[in-house]
């Protein structure tokens, strides 16, 4: 059993036991979080699509805890100006673990 999952304006296509990296969310690590907005529910013999939620639908997930991702460098330039910007950003994320899936 799959289901596709929508947090932080991304969608994430997850299984029981994946691991994954969401938007910065804000829950202590080791809690739980219950994600209402599935898509799409995939089980062997049958396909459930939403419009635009499945009804009745959950996610459940425990947070494991927080981190920022790899640095990007933003490097802003004029050519024959004498102007350049450089700037660093990692952006933070939560980790979480999928448990069950409620169709």
């Amino acid at each position: 059993m799959y289901a596709i999952i929508e947090t932080g304006g991304k969608q994430y296509k997850v299984q029981v036991g994946d691991s994954l990296h969401v938007e910065k969310l804000n829950v202590a690590a080791g809690d739980s979080i219950v994600f209402d907005n599935v898509l799409v529910v995939g089980q062997e013999d049958a396909l459930t699509v939403g419009t635009p939620f499945v009804a009745g639908a959950a996610v459940k997930a425990d947070v494991v805890g927080d981190g920022k991702g790899k640095k990007i460098i933003v490097y802003k330039y004029k050519s024959k100006k004498t102007y350049h910007k450089k700037r660093g950003h990692r952006q933070p994320f939560t980790k979480v673990t999928i448990t069950a899936i409620e169709a």
